[in-house]
């Protein structure tokens, strides 16, 4: 097999590792809390949040800034979390390579 049909067929089994490893990651969750936990973020690997609890007691009409923040924060730690996941398992499959866009 020539050096083009080899690369060419490393590239594909690269592509479907990388799918197979999104989807993995996409039902994949992380949780990050804030304010004692009293704000609770729920992401995804993918990227996304899949849910956010707030204990009512935290709820304060009077203090809806702080509220704000806590879940701000919350939200940016799960996030945060849920990239490096994902830079880590993408990072397996393209290993060893140097190709731009890959990792």
């Amino acid at each position: 097999m020539s050096s083009i049909g080899k690369l060419m067929k490393q590239a594909a089994r690269i592509q479907r590792l990388m799918e197979e490893v999104q989807n993995q990651l996409a039902v994949r969750t992380v949780e990050a809390a804030s304010g004692g936990g009293v704000v609770k973020v729920t992401a995804r690997c993918d990227g996304t949040l899949a849910s956010i609890k707030v204990d009512p007691q935290a709820v304060n009409p009077a203090d809806l800034t702080l509220l704000e923040d806590l879940v701000l924060t919350a939200a940016n730690h799960a996030l945060k979390q849920a990239k490096e996941i994902s830079n880590a398992e993408l990072g397996k499959v393209t290993s060893g390579l140097n190709l731009p866009g890959l990792t």
